[in-house]
């Protein structure tokens, strides 16, 4: 078949029903304090699920390289393999300790957009920082001190610097950068995994965060853009190296600028389509609700050609 049109609207349905599957497969694991089982469910439905789509699907961020992950690995190829040429970033189950333990923010995350779309993005570290929609072009940047970013951000929302709320991982890498931000006077919200769900916070108003930075994985970079992108927002990333291996794997993927700072729109280069199924209750989506007769699921759809957010309930009877 001739290369087709990439329909965003047409498969974005489907995209939810992916990220819906791979949640409803988590159920029996959440508070059960088996990583591995909850996010092999995930992994499963979500392949399934996809496998189902008519699409010519590439997966560019997934569970690992090829020698790594039984499915859904780096360059495994999914969809029916009839319609339009697609790239899929993924994480089946963003927040795999989260659902183990119970705890707040786990979500099962996809997005997908034209063949080429999507940075391949090695699975190293990455220095990230975002904001909301509505500021001046590039008013942070990644080379500016922590204090700097919470004085430019705060001049330009016209707030004092205790006005503004930064997002931060918490982990013993962030300490300084934590402390920096203590100096400013400025509420940080230190958050225990999941910083897809992290960046999302800062276009959400209903969250009040304003900022979100520090270094976390590099796939789920370019999921946060992708996220972003819909949303309206900037984001930049830089990609960190421990060791030789680690540039190495970049270099498979293309990468040969080891010091680049990649914006929103070269981490994410065309329009994409965004879905996230609560596993767990969060502050962006409900997460499941199982009653003796059903179970219930909270699904965001994003689209950035048109800026639209779809929340979406979805009841499964069971039994059925």
């Amino acid at each position: 078949m001739s290369k087709q049109e990439f329909q965003d609207r047409l498969l974005s349905l489907g995209l939810a029903r992916v990220a819906e599957q791979a949640a409803i497969a988590s159920a029996d694991f959440i508070g059960r304090g088996d990583e591995k089982a909850a996010d092999q469910a995930a992994v499963n439905a979500m392949r399934e699920q996809l496998n189902n789509m008519n699409i010519k699907g590439v997966v560019v961020i997934g569970e690992g390289e090829r020698d790594e992950a039984p499915m859904l690995y780096i360059g495994e190829e999914v969809g029916s393999g009839d319609g339009p040429a697609v790239d899929i970033a993924l994480d089946p189950l963003e927040g795999t300790t989260l659902t183990a333990k119970d705890m707040p923010n786990a979500l099962t995350v996809i997005a997908m957009a034209p063949r080429g779309s999507l940075l391949h993005a090695p699975d190293t570290y990455m220095e990230k920082l975002a904001i909301g929609p509505g500021y001046p072009k590039d008013v942070v940047s990644l080379t500016m001190s922590t204090k700097e970013r919470v004085e430019a951000l705060a001049k330009a929302k016209g707030v004092p610097t205790n006005g503004i709320t930064v997002c931060v991982l918490d982990r013993p890498r962030h300490e300084e950068m934590i402390k920096d931000l203590r100096e400013t006077g400025c509420a940080i919200r230190l958050i225990t995994d999941g910083d897809v769900a992290g960046v999302i916070h800062c276009a959400e108003e209903s969250t009040n965060i304003d900022m979100y930075m520090g270094a976390g994985g590099a796939p789920e970079g370019v999921l946060a853009a992708s996220a972003l992108k819909c949303l309206g927002g900037q984001m930049w990333g830089k990609l960190l190296f421990r060791n030789d291996d680690e540039r190495a794997r970049a270099r498979k993927t293309g990468i040969s600028d080891f010091d680049k700072v990649y914006s929103l729109d070269e981490l994410v280069t065309s329009d994409v389509i965004f879905a996230a199924t609560g596993v767990t209750d969060g502050s962006i989506v409900d997460g499941l609700k199982c009653t003796p007769n059903y179970l219930e699921t909270e699904t965001i759809l994003m689209r950035s050609s048109t800026g639209s957010v779809r929340r979406m309930k979805y009841r499964k009877p069971l039994g059925k």
